[in-house]
C-alpha cells in the first residue's frame, strides 16, 4: 500500500485540510507502540483504552497520519483523518487495497485449527508464491483489514483467518477480503455460549463457502457431517479432505514419533506422497490435509505440499514441544475447547516413554454456555484415561477435576493460580510428558515456561 494522506482520506469517504502533507501511507496499526514510519494509526476506542489518547505518541513515532473520530488538539490537524468510525474507515481502506492489487485470497474458518492451517499453508506457499498471511490469530473485523493492508503490489496470495462470534460476521469479512478459496476445518462447540447450537455455528461458518465465486474452491472436512453438508451451499468447486475413502484428499497409515510429530501417506488425484510433519499433534494431520488441498487448488503439486509440511512451524503456544532433561514439555496453552483438549491428551499420551508419566495441567474452557459443566466433566474423564497426574487450575475449571475423580483418577490436584500449578507439577523425570492447556483467559503458557526454567540448571 502506497497512498498519500489525501488519497487515503478520500477512500475512507472524507478529506483532510489542504495542503495535506505529502508523506506516503504504507501500512496501518491500531497500537501506537508498534507504529512504523509511514503507518496510519487507527485510533480505536475500547472498553479500557481510547486510541485518541495516543494520537500524539503515534505521530511522534513516525505515523504518516492518524484516523480519528475527533481531532486531537495537541497534534497537526493536517495529519488527522476525521471519520465517523475509525474501524469502518480501516475496513474501507483495506477493501480498496485488496481490490487494487487483486491477489488470490484464501479464507479459513472453523471451530478449531484455523491458525494451524494458516501456518501450514503459508509454509507450503512461501517458497513458491509472494504471500501475506494473518499474524497470530488476526481473524476479526480488525484483524482481517490489518492483514489486507499488508498487501503489496507483488503479493500473489493472501491467507486470512476468519472467526465468528455472531451471524453475519464472516460474511462481513468476506465482503472485505473476497476470498477465492475457502477452507472450513470443523464445526465444534467453541463459542456455543454465543450461538446456542452446533447447527447455528455451522450456519455462520457456511457464510464463507456461500461467498465463493464459481471459479473458486471450497475445501471442506469430509469427516465432519456439518462441514461436508456445506457442499450444497456453494457454486465453487468442492474439494474434500479427511480419513475416509470418499475424501478427495486423504491420509493413510498415520504414525507418530516420540515428540508427537505425525507421519502419514497423503493420497489424492491418483498421486501419493509420504509426509513427515515438522510439528507435533495428531490433529495436525487433518490440518495438513486442509492446507494441502488449498495449495493444490492454487496450482501447487503434492511434492511441493510435502516439502512445505515437513519444514513447517506453527504459531507460539500451539503444541509447542521441547525436550528438557529427558522429559518433554508441551505448551499448548494458546487456547482450549473440548475438541482440542481431547486431541492434545491423545497425542501426549502417545508420547510417553516406557516408565514415564503424562502430567496434564488443564484450565478453563471458555464460552461453552449451557454445556460448560458437562464438557468440563467429559474432559476430566478423558484426562483420567490418558494421564497419570492431573492439575486443574482455577475454580472455573473445577468440573474437570470432578470428572476425573468420578472416572476413578486419584492423583488430582486443584490449584488457584499458575504458581501453585508449577509447584503441583513437581519434578519431571526422564520419559515424562507435561501437557499445559487452557483457554486464553487462563493464560497458562507461563506454567510451561516456569517448569522448563526450573528444570534447566542455572
Amino acid at each position: 500500500m502506497k497512498l498519500t494522506i489525501a488519497q487515503a482520506a478520500r477512500i475512507m469517504g472524507t478529506t483532510v485540510p489542504d495542503p495535506a502533507p505529502s508523506t506516503l501511507v504504507t501500512g496501518a496499526s491500531i497500537d501506537s507502540r508498534k507504529i512504523r514510519r509511514g503507518d496510519l494509526f487507527i485510533a480505536l476506542k475500547g472498553e479500557i483504552l481510547d486510541g485518541h489518547d495516543f494520537v500524539g505518541d503515534a505521530l511522534m513515532r513516525g505515523a504518516a497520519a492518524a484516523v480519528v473520530a475527533e481531532v486531537h488538539t495537541g497534534a497537526d490537524p493536517a495529519r488527522q483523518i476525521v471519520v465517523d468510525s475509525p474501524a469502518e474507515g480501516l475496513m474501507a481502506l483495506s477493501a480498496w487495497v485488496r481490490g487494487a492489487v487483486d491477489p488470490v485470497v484464501v479464507g479459513i474458518t472453523g471451530s478449531t485449527g484455523k491458525t494451524s492451517v494458516k501456518d501450514l499453508l503459508a509454509s507450503i506457499l512461501r517458497p513458491r508464491r509472494q504471500i501475506v498471511a494473518s499474524e497470530g490469530s488476526f481473524n476479526n473485523e480488525l484483524g482481517v483489514p490489518l492483514t489486507l493492508l499488508r498487501i503489496r503490489s507483488e503479493t500473489e496470495v493472501v491467507i486470512c483467518e476468519m472467526g465468528a462470534r455472531g451471524v453475519g460476521q464472516i460474511k462481513l469479512l468476506c465482503d472485505l477480503a473476497r476470498p477465492r478459496v475457502g477452507v472450513v476445518t470443523n464445526v465444534g462447540v467453541t463459542h456455543f455460549e454465543l450461538f446456542g447450537s452446533q447447527e447455528a455455528i455451522a450456519h455462520a461458518k457456511a457464510e464463507l463457502v456461500r461467498s465463493l465465486p464459481e471459479d473458486g474452491a471450497a475445501v471442506l472436512n469430509a469427516d465432519d457431517r456439518l462441514v461436508k453438508a456445506m457442499a450444497s451451499d456453494t457454486a465453487a468447486e468442492v474439494l474434500t479432505y479427511g480419513y475416509g475413502r470418499d475424501a478427495w484428499l486423504r491420509a493413510e497409515e498415520v504414525t507418530g514419533d516420540h515428540l508427537g510429530r505425525p507421519s502419514f501417506r497423503m493420497v489424492g488425484g491418483g498421486e501419493q506422497v509420504w509426509v513427515s510433519l515438522g510439528v507435533s499433534g495428531l490433529h495436525q494431520v487433518m490440518n495438513s490435509l486442509a492446507a494441502s488441498a488449498a495449495a493444490l487448488a492454487l496450482g501447487l503439486t503434492m511434492e511441493e505440499c510435502r516439502l512445505g509440511l515437513e519444514g513447517a512451524e506453527v504459531s507460539a503456544w500451539r503444541m509447542e514441544t521441547r525436550q528438557v532433561q529427558g522429559a518433554v514439555v508441551v505448551n499448548d496453552a494458546y487456547n482450549a475447547n473440548p475438541t482440542s483438549v481431547a486431541s492434545a491428551l491423545e497425542t501426549c499420551a502417545g508420547m510417553v516413554s516406557s516408565g514415564g508419566r503424562l502430567i496434564a495441567v488443564l484450565g478453563y474452557m471458555a464460552e461453552l454456555g449451557a454445556i460448560e459443566t458437562a464438557e468440563h466433566r467429559r474432559i476430566g474423564a478423558l484426562a483420567a484415561a490418558a494421564a497419570h497426574k492431573l492439575v486443574v487450575v482455577g475454580t472455573l475449571a473445577a468440573a474437570i477435576a470432578e470428572g476425573a475423580e468420578e472416572a476413578g483418577m486419584t492423583d488430582v490436584t486443584r490449584v488457584e493460580n499458575r504458581d501453585e500449578a508449577v509447584e503441583a507439577v513437581g519434578e519431571l523425570a526422564a520419559g515424562d510428558v507435561l501437557l499445559v492447556k487452557g483457554s486464553r483467559v487462563a493464560a497458562l503458557e507461563t506454567v510451561a515456561q516456569m517448569v522448563e526454567e526450573r528444570m534447566v540448571p542455572a
